[in-house]
């Protein structure tokens, strides 16, 4: 058993045997220069620089043996698992489906949908594709992790506050307990992951806890 006593908003106890970790959306179109993320006016590189600290968090649970987990967030090429409602929000440049910088936004298969070569899956990893926010609608991550005897899941990924989110929530409703790295998490809006953060620790761990790559890495070596 881990003893991760740097936890906020209180230690957390995790066996690594019954512990997952999952990497949210780590995709070209949300991390790189040209991609949907930016054609949406945001600035990426707030982004690129949790990849280094994710890239390590992947590493380290590796070296535990911990399972590690990918999503990404795409849809089919004939778009049929994309609500309107979804599409045709906003006024960006460019739409889900169109053909961007590195070819169609957020389809799969398309160069954009793919995670970045520096958090790349190696062999034997699941990725997830995901058509919405959560990596749990949709998809067979429940039975995934069902078979696996998971119990506790830590998580990195982008953004902060919207699928990374939205993935714990639905982990807690499904009864996992949920730490969130908070160095190898990041939002395209710094107040946003900020809130985001407290909002997860509050009323005694409501969705589950925070800790640093560092604290977790002693907290596994120790």
């Amino acid at each position: 058993m881990v003893h991760l006593a740097a936890a906020l908003p209180f230690a957390i106890d995790f066996n690594p045997k019954t512990t997952a970790l999952i990497i949210i959306d780590m995709q070209r179109d949300f991390v790189e220069p040209g991609g949907f993320g930016e054609t949406l006016g945001n600035d990426v590189s707030l982004l690129q620089a949790i990849v280094p600290t994710t890239a390590r968090l992947i590493a380290l649970c590796r070296a535990h043996g911990l399972p590690v987990i990918h999503t990404r967030e795409c849809h089919k090429p004939d778009l049929s698992d994309l609500p309107a409602a979804k599409r045709d929000r906003g006024a960006p440049s460019l739409r889900i489906g169109d053909p961007g910088p590195m070819g169609r936004i957020l389809v799969a298969g398309e160069d954009g949908a793919d995670i970045i070569p520096e958090v790349y899956p190696i062999a034997g990893e699941l990725v997830i594709d995901k058509p919405g926010k959560g990596a749990f609608y949709a998809t067979g991550l429940s039975t995934h992790l069902e078979n696996l005897g998971t119990k506790t899941l830590i998580f990195a990924g982008v953004t902060t506050e919207v699928c990374v989110q939205t993935t714990m929530r639905e982990a807690n409703d499904r009864g996992f307990d949920s730490l969130l790295i908070e160095d190898a998490t990041e939002s395209y809006f710094p107040a946003f992951k900020t809130a985001t953060l407290d909002m997860i620790r509050a009323q005694g761990a409501i969705v589950g806890w925070t800790a640093t790559c560092a604290e977790l890495e002693d907290a596994l070596n120790d």
